[in-house]
């Protein structure tokens, strides 16, 4: 559906790796990146766009969390995914 698309397994930190702060974070922005491309056809998607901003929030705390952590591996994830911060 999306012309971006992430490599998820970049962000494995083991294989079968599904619920590290890293590929959650990946995850959730390839969801966002499909969920905007949809609303910018289906602009009157409200339900969607609710989901966009719930999804949207728990990448927040998710790179919050990750930031807590490890300032580098924040700036390192941050800048893999292109994300502006």
């Amino acid at each position: 559906m999306s012309t971006n698309t992430i490599n998820l397994k970049e962000f494995q930190l083991h294989e079968g790796d599904t619920g590290s702060a890293q590929y959650q974070v990946a995850l959730l922005t390839q969801r966002i990146l499909d969920l905007t491309e949809h609303l910018n056809i289906h602009s009157k998607d409200f339900s969607s766009r609710r989901g966009l901003i719930k999804m949207v929030s728990l990448r927040r705390k998710h790179l919050d969390y990750i930031k807590a952590k490890s300032e580098d591996a924040y700036k390192q994830i941050i800048q893999r995914l292109g994300l502006r911060r």
